[in-house]
């Protein structure tokens, strides 16, 4: 019988025990009471989604209940707040509001069309490979003669041995290779943009949590979250309310899910990081805490500076100067951008980035947002050469190549992005949400323009 993945109790106390010590909550007792009965406590790579042995099952219920029970220590949660009110507080100042009149601004359709773009083009690079570990995407491209990656990934030539090895992920590699292309497939790297874009159409900017948790129940397939927002998803179903739908049996509460879920409140909020950021903030606390919300708002006022114009290390600055400075999230993005300029060579780099966080998950928001940082401030503004350095430098490839494509998207605008990465999208993206499967990008360029400029479609 096919199981929901995911969402299996003893799947999730295995990846809670991690986050609870990353939390600073002690956790040996618990980890001690699950092996001695047999349970598992190494974490899974992907949710493996089969139930187990029924006494292990309501063991490890009983033992997740207990983990959300503990609070968080309070030099953790003094560093990295929650509350909105006190994450704003803790910035050493107002964040750089750039003034916009997005309905003069000649540039601003087409960086608009530039940064969804971008964010499909870096998806759809990153999504054959995506599970694939750093050391198996450098296998494949060597053994093909082309490393460094500058193109599509593409099957042709590559020896069944090194195929077998490091497989291409299933559900991806029918419609993301090169020799398959035919419009942008359907990923969460585009729904999400395109479900906020109809949220805010219909709820204005103003939108509320709950209007969120509506949105998702009313259009968004429950087969198509994963990880956290699964999670959240779940409890939504089972009558909990936010913010407890983001920690009730979530470990993966600062994952990186909520922050592949923001740009469209950065666009839709040209020039002004603080109010991008807290539209973020209202949606990423249904399914996320603390650095994983940090991840939504950090990018959401980066994406507000982008479509201004500038340049992209612009951008991570005005997303810096809205997330606690002394948060582990804070930390990480300040680790990537000092790589990107150390002028190391770019696998001496990549080498640094693991070296302080290749232990973690690779869907965790720490490790994608530091390799986000060092793409986008290695690449300086360069399409390809961001979106390649992101998606070669592993964990999870197509989330952290649509971001850095979106913002260099938007920085460049459609007009300056190479051809023969935008050609083969074809002006046509899948999706299972209603009303937008087939979508062109310039299509939702155009709503996304009406939103800026204070209007609907």
């Amino acid at each position: 019988m096919s199981r929901l993945t995911w969402v299996q109790p003893p799947d999730l106390l295995a990846h809670e025990l991690v986050a609870s010590a990353d939390d600073g909550k002690p956790v040996q007792d618990v980890r001690d009471r699950w092996t001695r009965a047999g349970g598992r406590a190494e974490a899974p790579r992907a949710g493996l989604g089969q139930p187990g042995d029924p006494t292990l099952r309501a063991l490890a219920v009983e033992l997740l209940d207990e983990l959300d029970a503990r609070p968080v220590p309070p030099e953790v949660a003094d560093r990295e707040p929650d509350d909105l009110a006190a994450i704003e507080a803790s910035l050493p100042g107002p964040p750089e509001v750039v003034t916009v009149d997005a309905a003069l601004d000649p540039a601003l359709p087409d960086r608009l069309l530039g940064a969804w773009t971008g964010r499909a083009v870096g998806c759809l690079l990153g999504k054959p490979v995506e599970k694939i570990p750093r050391e198996g995407i450098r296998e494949i491209l060597q053994s093909q003669g082309r490393w460094p990656l500058r193109d599509w990934f593409t099957a042709e030539g590559l020896a069944p041995e090194i195929a077998d090895r490091w497989p291409w992920n299933r559900r991806s590699a029918p419609t993301s290779l090169a020799e398959n292309i035919a419009g942008v497939p359907e990923d969460d790297d585009l729904n999400f943009p395109m479900l906020a874009l109809g949220l805010v159409e219909q709820k204005g900017r103003g939108f509320a949590t709950d209007d969120v948790a509506d949105a998702w129940l009313a259009g968004l397939p429950g087969g198509r979250v994963f990880t956290a927002e699964r999670v959240a998803y779940r409890n939504l179903l089972l009558g909990e309310d936010p913010p407890r739908t983001a920690t009730r049996h979530n470990p993966f509460r600062e994952w990186i899910g909520a922050q592949i879920r923001a740009d469209l409140y950065g666009w839709v909020h040209p020039g002004d990081p603080a109010a991008a950021a807290r539209a973020a903030w209202t949606d990423a606390r249904l399914s996320h805490v603390r650095n994983g919300v940090y991840g939504a708002m950090l990018v959401a006022a980066a994406c507000a500076r982008a479509v201004t114009g500038g340049t992209v290390h612009d951008a991570l600055q005005a997303g810096l100067s809205v997330v606690p400075p002394r948060s582990r999230y804070a930390e990480a993005v300040r680790l990537g951008v000092e790589l990107g300029r150390s002028g190391l060579a770019i696998e001496e780099a990549l080498d640094e980035l693991y070296a302080e966080h290749g232990h973690r998950h690779w869907v965790h928001v720490l490790n994608n947002a530091a390799l986000a940082a060092y793409a986008l401030t290695v690449g300086d503004g360069d399409l390809e050469r961001s979106i390649c350095t992101a998606v070669t430098g592993g964990w999870d490839t197509d989330s952290v190549g649509a971001t850095v494509g979106s913002v260099c998207g938007a920085v460049a605008g459609a007009a300056a992005l190479p051809s023969r990465w935008v050609a083969p999208l074809g002006n046509r993206v899948a999706s299972s949400l209603p009303g937008f499967d087939g979508i062109g990008l310039d299509a939702l360029a155009d709503r996304t323009l009406a939103l800026a400029r204070g209007g609907a479609r």
